[in-house]
């Protein structure tokens, strides 16, 4: 069976071995529909582990989720003549996610995760499955999955099903574009659903890859994010005649946090050129908010540095219970399916993108306040008249607040299930969906800065601007022009937002200033 899609082949492929994966080629494959194709070693693993799954069958051996039932009822027995049923109904009674589709973009790394830890040869499935996984992402057939309904441990019990219902012929999925049976996806995709066998669907369900999946592009989006707000806080400082003292190395190296020395050197680099920081001779030092962007920032440097630690672990690890060890010749049943470790990573990753929008708020409240500033109010010659940039900052201070609300720790939540059987879950699927949507305000927050501090630059003069600015500067009045008099301010927030959101503001200035170190 090929693992491309007709089409695909003049492209680059990934190649899926269970070991090397990264956040950046989840992304690809999810986002850029980058075709997969599977490691023949990888296969062979799988193989092995199959082999021995069966011998375990053939001599009716108790063995969790394939002799026996789940949960609960991980100690009633099941005969060899119903273990299929059993795999059938397990995703049947399994599939009860509620609320909206997860987006596409997240199902397919969801996919691609799964693929990536059965991968490793732990599992006991079959090599057939594995390849249909590879030729759902390749032929983008995308399964339907409802985005609540996990505990987070045994992990993504619920989502996943639904995942696994496509896989069999069942449920929904998206297929160019429109929506259909799982069944006429498949069809129409010139694929055939598989029944599954022993411990394949179980296999399927238990593991944590929708919230890593989440969690691996929201951290993906951060990290973008952190980049755009240096050039969006570097262009505030800049309009506010900002004092460079506290970017100097010799305050980052006296107190060594990598995070500190990353964001004051980038900063730095933006500036450099530039005739506005420092020509306020009166001013001694600055407000908070621009004077502790080092410390502020790097801090969330700091955490995305740990999360993407976390995901790096998460995304090649095999998170499937019970697990099979041809070497050594045993079957073991543990908790690799709690999702805590992630659970904690996207508390902590939601909490860092929060205070990236935080001080980004406060900055922008200085750059529309004429006492703050010394420009004119609300960044308008005519106030009165005109609002000018007013509620561009009421937005900002909307987004802000919810996040504090969504940054309430998911991972300190548990609640127990299966008759306490499962008495201690992660909450990981809802804390990296939480991480999801403050990253989504956190950008709308910058960009509502990027689009305010652009409209104080045209106060202060945008030829005196430094080497990076400028190259944002540029960026968005290509696309936004100045607000001379009010007109619709929606459309030019969507598109600054937009510049941030899509890469491009960091791609532009990238080609300026190293953004990386």
């Amino acid at each position: 069976m090929s693992s491309v899609k007709p089409g695909y082949e003049d492209k680059k492929s990934l190649t899926i071995n269970g070991e090397r994966l990264s956040v950046e080629g989840v992304v690809r494959v999810a986002r850029n529909y980058e075709p997969v194709n599977v490691d023949p070693q990888a296969v062979e693993r799988i193989k092995r582990s199959r082999d021995m799954l069966e011998e375990l069958v053939a001599k009716e051996a108790v063995v969790y989720g394939i002799t026996t039932g789940f949960g609960r009822f991980s100690e009633v027995k099941i005969s060899r003549d119903d273990a299929i049923e059993l795999q059938k109904n397990l995703i049947a009674s399994h599939a009860a996610a509620v609320g909206d589709p997860l987006s596409e973009d997240v199902v397919r790394a969801a996919l691609l995760l799964r693929l990536n830890a059965l991968a490793r040869g732990y599992s006991g499935v079959r090599p057939e499955l594995v390849l249909l996984l590879a030729e759902m992402l390749n032929r983008q057939v995308t399964p339907v999955i409802p985005e609540q309904g996990s505990l987070g441990a045994s992990g993504d019990l619920a989502p996943l099903s639904h995942l696994a219902l496509v896989v069999t012929g069942q449920g929904e999925a998206y297929y160019n574009g429109e929506r259909m049976s799982g069944k006429e996806a498949l069809a129409a995709a010139g694929l055939k659903p598989l029944t599954l066998l022993e411990k394949e669907g179980l296999a399927l369900i238990n593991g944590t890859q929708i919230m890593t999946a989440i969690g691996s592009l929201a951290f993906f989006d951060a990290n973008n994010l952190l980049k755009a707000s240096m050039i969006t806080s570097a262009l505030t400082l800049e309009a506010q005649l900002a004092v460079p003292d506290a970017f100097d190395s010799l305050i980052a190296g006296v107190r060594p946090y990598g995070g500190h020395g990353y964001a004051a050197g980038v900063i730095r680099r933006l500036l450099e050129g530039s005739s506005l920081v420092g020509s306020d001779t009166h001013k001694v030092q600055d407000a908070y908010s621009l004077r502790c962007i080092p410390q502020v920032h790097g801090a969330a440097y700091d955490a995305l540095q740990y999360v993407r630690g976390i995901l790096d672990v998460e995304i090649n690890s095999v998170n499937d219970n019970p697990m099979l060890f041809p070497d050594q010749g045993r079957v073991l049943s543990g908790g690799n399916f709690h999702g805590q470790p992630v659970a904690q990573a996207m508390d902590f990753l939601a909490i860092a993108v929060a205070e990236l929008g935080s001080i980004a708020e406060r900055r922008i409240e200085r750059l529309v306040n004429p006492s703050l500033s010394g420009l004119p109010p609300f960044l308008t010659s005519e106030g009165g008249l005109n609002s000018g940039m007013m509620i561009a900052q009421y937005t900002a201070a909307s987004l802000v607040s919810e996040n504090k609300g969504l940054c309430h720790p998911a991972s300190v939540d548990s609640i127990p299930s299966s008759a306490n059987q499962e008495d201690h879950v992660s909450m990981g699927t809802t804390a990296a969906r939480q991480a999801r949507k403050v990253v989504d305000n956190a950008v709308r927050v910058i960009g509502i800065e990027y689009l305010v501090a652009a409209q104080a630059i045209d106060f202060r003069g945008s030829d005196l601007l430094g080497k990076g600015t400028a190259a944002a500067y540029k960026l968005l009045r290509g696309e936004v022009e100045f607000m001379n008099k009010d007109r619709l301010l929606h459309p030019m927030i969507e598109g600054a937002c937009e510049i941030v959101a899509s890469g491009r503001l960091v791609e532009n200035v990238n080609r300026m200033v190293d953004l990386s170190k």
